[in-house]
């Protein structure tokens, strides 16, 4: 009886010397499975931790992020062809139109403010300086005093700017103060102020139909709305919404821009902002204001276990 159990057993260990090594019951393929299922969640996971709490930024990566992607904004919006014929013929209609709509008052503002010299000046330097030194500024503050929201603030501007860029290239505009025929003044030609890169000496490397939308609106609004919301002092809350008003006010008094560039300029940021929320699930301003130290318990990527190594269940949940 014990030999034909010897010759059994003799034939099963051949049987498994032939099958090659880990195809028991298809286990290459269930692991190999397995691990890129793994892999997948754990890349999933990481990414949802970097979407739900962002880490700190750092200084050295957003400066050369903000200087390379200003350098491509401005050798893109400088690139478009000017194309002065669509240019003229789109400032028309818009002129049009806000005749149409009864809210074409900027020639009125423009020369009226034109009159006072002292103010006119200011005015053309606001225009040339403000809108780069305060999106700096906001953009330093944010990044020291809530570096937990800066990732999603600062995502909001650059889609801001990049679809600011595709208004640039299809749909050319003329500002007020090169309409033709509409006697709008130039105001730093007349006063020989340095105020606008589209006029003067600078005019031959700057886009000068690159009016819609308004970027100067686009990023007073941003720093206006990024202050009131994240400021504690009042009186800074206040001045951030005044910011971009008083914006709006200089790039109509200088004739650099229609109400409607202005308009265009708000529903960029409102694309922006919008991006940003679907990027990280919740509004910019109500991300925590510090970032997590470490991944969160809810989102921590899992690994592969070892083989033969049994989960580890917590104490409390026995």
């Amino acid at each position: 009886m014990g030999e034909p159990t010897e010759i059994h057993a003799a034939g099963a260990t051949g049987a498994q010397a032939e099958r090659p090594a880990g195809s028991v019951a298809g286990q290459d393929s269930s692991d190999g499975t397995r691990g890129s299922t793994v892999t997948r969640h754990a890349l999933k996971a990481r990414l949802s931790e970097l979407r739900h709490f962002p880490r700190r930024p750092r200084l050295w990566f957003e400066l050369l992020l903000i200087g390379i992607s200003y350098w491509v904004y401005s050798r893109i919006r400088n690139a478009v062809p000017e194309q002065e014929r669509s240019a003229q013929h789109n400032a028309r209609e818009v002129w049009s139109l806000e005749n149409h709509l009864g809210i074409a008052v900027e020639k009125s503002i423009n020369h009226a403010v034109n009159s006072a010299t002292w103010l006119i000046t200011g005015m053309n330097y606001y225009y040339a300086t403000l809108h780069f030194i305060i999106t700096i500024a906001v953009l330093v503050w944010v990044f020291r005093s809530h570096p937990g929201r800066y990732s999603a603030v600062r995502t909001a501007l650059f889609v801001t700017t990049g679809i600011a860029l595709l208004g640039y290239y299809f749909y050319p505009l003329a500002p007020p103060r090169l309409l033709t025929g509409a006697n709008f003044v130039d105001t730093v030609k007349v006063h020989h102020t340095w105020g606008s890169m589209a006029s003067g000496d600078m005019a031959h490397v700057s886009n000068q139909y690159a009016a819609m939308p308004s970027m100067h609106i686009g990023w007073s609004l941003w720093c206006g709305v990024t202050i009131a919301f994240l400021t504690r002092h009042r009186w800074l809350r206040v001045l951030g919404l005044l910011y971009p008003l008083a914006t709006l006010t200089v790039i109509v008094s200088t004739a650099n821009h229609f109400f409607m560039d202005a308009i265009g300029g708000i529903a960029c940021l409102a694309v922006g902002l919008t991006s940003s929320r679907l990027l990280y699930h919740r509004w910019a301003f109500h991300l925590p204001q510090l970032p997590h130290p470490h991944p969160h318990p809810s989102v921590r990527p899992l690994l592969p276990r070892p083989a033969g190594e049994e989960p580890k269940i917590p104490a409390g949940s026995r």
